[in-house]
């Protein structure tokens, strides 16, 4: 999953937000340099990372997109995923999609000390194009995957995911319609098991 769904899903706490946000960028005993709460959204989101890759559904999708997007197929479908999280918001929760953007921004702005360079660099280019409103539309989409494209370490194509969604829409909307909610399902219980683990 990319980083609207991430956030999404995580734990209504700052420091566990900020850690999911950073958990990318946080590499082998880096993670001992963060206290609990931040571990604890490190962790959590690695489990959702896992709980998607192990997915039979997300694993056929990528299947379908190998041939396209090769190494790259499984950063398409997040962002797939995201747009898909993005432009029917309305269905997953009561809170405006602005109103949780800016939210979100504003609680890891407000973390961006404890970051590693590369969230920091990360956050300002998300907050700055508005990008988690923006998945919503395939435009949006299409900036943002651009700018994936111009990171990647080699040629991947992926300025051309935007077209390709369009023209295969009901397949990715079928896979995320019977996948997220299931990954929904995983949050909730992993996130209750956390609490609980804290009240011990």
């Amino acid at each position: 999953m990319n980083f609207l769904a991430h956030l999404y899903l995580s734990e209504n706490k700052t420091e566990s937000i900020v850690g999911n946000f950073i958990a990318d960028h946080v590499k082998g005993n880096t993670i001992d340099l963060y206290n609990d709460d931040i571990k604890s959204g490190i962790r959590f989101h690695r489990s959702v990372d896992s709980f998607t890759d192990h997915n039979t559904t997300t694993h056929e999708a990528i299947i379908h997109l190998r041939p396209y997007y090769r190494k790259y197929a499984g950063v398409v479908l997040d962002m797939y995923y995201d747009h898909f999280l993005a432009s029917g918001w309305d269905q997953w929760s009561s809170e405006p999609l602005t109103d949780f953007s800016i939210r979100m921004f504003e609680v890891l702005k407000s973390s961006g000390q404890l970051m590693p360079l590369r969230s920091q660099r990360l956050l300002a280019y998300l907050a700055e194009n508005d990008l988690l409103v923006k998945y919503k539309d395939l435009d949006g989409l299409k900036l943002a995957l651009t700018g994936i494209s111009k990171r990647t370490t080699f040629i991947s194509n992926i300025e051309t995911a935007a077209e390709h969604l369009n023209d295969h829409y009901s397949y990715y909307s079928d896979s995320f319609n019977h996948f997220f909610p299931q990954l929904v399902e995983f949050s909730k219980i992993t996130n209750q098991e956390s609490a609980l683990k804290e009240v011990e």
